[in-house]
């Protein structure tokens, strides 16, 4: 049986819509341990603002961890969070446009401007009616503002989800009939579209002083691409604009979101490209609010950690204890990540944090002299390091006060000499997120093995990673490029005669 959750903001914000159906406030959601284990369970966040870590941003970023259906997903705030992304998908919808305005506006008054709200993908306007639903069907949020421009012809200017709480009188009561009529209806997924074609892009930052991979790796992979018979390109971000020129994407730069790493994964995807980060796993792997919820909520042994809200701090102190180690959601190369020896230094570290999301993490501490680094690859291990902590520090990458970066060393084994306990816990782990390329970090004490986090973007450099597998393991991950494009024009209607090159 499945459970229907409405999730508010602000109870007054529902009441206003004169209902009297149950709703759960969103602080309910998030934190009250009712809610961790239901399945079978579809969400719909009527929160405020989905800003990117707003707690509406939250509510589907732990709806999603908990396997909860949820709308609108993580995906589709960040894909209305600028121009950039859903003017994507809004160009597929231009015929629609063009066909739909014309209609609406025969016999009106020129105008170059219009505006009009679609609620669960319908609208007031019945010439319109499809174009909403289509609409919808692109970004799959409950409430949306849609204003068009015109000029030489009629262009979406912009798509913003709106809140309750902005609704005027009229507004309110369509909103509540097309709720009523949404609820009764089953959800469906969204659909995909794919091709394929023969190139490969590799996307890199030059001035990054510590990249996922080093300029003597990304040759390697140029290399073991071109040896496979692939073409094989090193782009920046300057050549977003050409992406859809190739078959494939490898994000070697440092991805995070609200960023133009996601953006490329998402264009990528769009454009049917093979795409290594895909950006499902950028936006699972990227937030450790999200990480820290799916390793709960699938039961992998992780230390300790509690999400913390401003008014937090003595309940994940009882909770933790001291040292703590307390964490911004998506900071990256240990960034963002700092140690609590007590109280005072904890509210410190805290309302630095605080200053740029709404939740944080603190997490028990757990020393090890090093950590496990499982590579992982369409759900099979394929390297193993451990990386040591730098002399006198705590994590694996030390910072100055002017943000120099100072790694410990590393030692890499055969894959079946990692202790067996650690591989099963690494893939067990990476499976939750896809099938695509990551790095687990692991550690193991005298307590068992403990899931420190899913990364999306594991380091690969000439000279570390690859010290036992050498040139084998830049050939693996050209190699499942090249399977996955092969799959995808073998599959019928998806292969492009002449394209291929």
């Amino acid at each position: 049986m499945t459970t229907q959750l409405i999730v508010v903001e602000e109870l007054a914000d529902w009441q206003r819509l004169g209902l009297d159906s149950p709703v759960v406030h969103v602080d309910d959601y998030l934190t009250s341990s009712q809610y961790f284990n239901m399945r079978g369970v579809q969400v719909i966040n009527l929160c405020r603002s989905y800003r990117y870590l707003s707690i509406g941003y939250y509510c589907s970023l732990l709806a999603e961890a908990r396997r909860h259906r949820v709308i609108p997903s993580v995906r589709s705030q960040l894909d209305l969070s600028s121009k950039a992304m859903y003017s994507v998908e809004a160009e597929d919808l231009d015929e629609l446009i063009q066909r739909s305005m014309k209609k609406h506006h025969r016999g009106a008054a020129p105008s170059d401007e219009f505006e009009m709200a679609v609620f669960f993908g319908r609208c007031r306007y019945e010439g319109l009616a499809s174009l909403a639903r289509q609409i919808f069907e692109f970004f799959p949020v409950p409430l949306l503002k849609v204003r068009f421009t015109r000029t030489t012809g009629w262009q979406v200017e912009e798509i913003r989800p709106m809140a309750l709480n902005r609704l005027r009188k009229e507004e309110r009561e369509f909103f509540v009939a097309t709720l009523a009529d949404y609820i009764k209806k089953p959800w469906r997924s969204p659909r995909s579209r794919t091709y394929a074609r023969y190139d490969l892009a590799i996307l890199h930052d030059p001035e990054d002083p510590l990249p996922p991979s080093d300029p003597k790796a990304l040759q390697k992979f140029i290399k073991a691409g071109r040896a496979l018979g692939m073409d094989v390109e090193l782009i920046t971000r300057k050549d977003y604009p050409r992406l859809a020129e190739y078959d494939a994407l490898f994000i070697r730069d440092t991805t995070r979101i609200n960023h133009y790493t996601y953006r490329f994964a998402k264009k990528a995807e769009s454009e049917g490209m093979v795409v290594i980060d895909d950006p499902q796993s950028i936006l699972r792997c990227t937030n450790k609010v999200y990480m820290a919820e799916l390793l709960r909520a699938n039961k992998i042994p992780a230390p300790k950690t509690v999400i913390v809200g401003k008014q937090d701090l003595a309940a994940a102190e009882r909770a933790i204890g001291f040292p703590m180690v307390l964490k911004v959601p998506d900071g990256s190369f240990s960034q963002g990540v700092s140690k609590a020896e007590n109280s005072e230094q904890m509210a410190q570290l805290a309302a630095k944090l605080f200053e740029t999301s709404e939740l944080i993490l603190a997490q028990e501490f757990v020393y090890t002299a090093f950590d496990w680094r499982i590579g992982i690859l369409n759900r099979k291990p394929f390297y193993v390091a451990q990386y040591f902590m730098p002399k006198r520090h705590w994590q694996i990458v030390k910072y100055d006060d002017k943000g120099k970066a100072t790694q410990g060393t590393f030692k890499t084994y055969p894959v079946d000499q990692a202790p067996k306990e650690v591989l099963e816990m690494a893939l067990k782990a990476a499976n939750l997120i896809g099938d695509g390329l990551y790095g687990v970090d692991v550690k193991q004490n005298q307590r068992g093995v403990f899931v420190i986090e899913i990364n999306d973007n594991p380091s690969l450099d000439a000279g570390v990673e690859d010290a036992y597998l050498k040139d084998d393991l830049y050939r693996t991950v050209m190699a499942e490029f090249l399977r996955r494009l092969e799959l995808r024009h073998a599959e019928p209607g998806r292969g492009r005669e002449g394209e291929g090159r």
